[in-house]
């Protein structure tokens, strides 16, 4: 899993004509279900991101806390790759694959959209 990542990272980053810089990212992302607190996983990543023409992108990763409800917390490792295509001028799509590592049973998440701006 994490050679799939380094490997999708590189390949984003050696195929870029403009790279914009490393960044830093802390994000929470708390669950909820019924009203109920189910737990929360915290990011804290490091990544790149640039621009060429119409399309951008960007490639994260690093640690990731993860704290259900009522158990002890852990860290586990997690990244995204993603990007964005604008294929009109208000209208772009967009993707992301990510994972998150753990001790059993890895999870992969994939998002895609499309955004119209007005």
């Amino acid at each position: 899993m994490i050679k799939a990542f380094a490997v999708a990272v590189s390949g984003v980053l050696a195929g870029s004509a403009a790279l914009a810089g490393p960044y830093v990212n802390v994000e929470n992302n708390g669950g909820y279900s019924g009203g109920d607190y189910l737990g929360a996983t915290t990011d804290f990543h490091i990544g790149f991101e640039g621009a060429d023409g119409v399309y951008s992108y960007y490639a994260q990763g690093g640690p990731s806390y993860v704290s259900p409800q009522g158990e002890d917390g852990e860290f586990e490792l997690s990244g995204k790759v993603g990007g964005n295509v604008q294929v009109a001028q208000n209208v772009g799509i967009y993707g992301e694959l990510s994972f998150l590592t753990a001790e059993d049973d890895p999870s992969i998440g994939t998002k895609l959209g499309v955004k119209w701006a007005f």
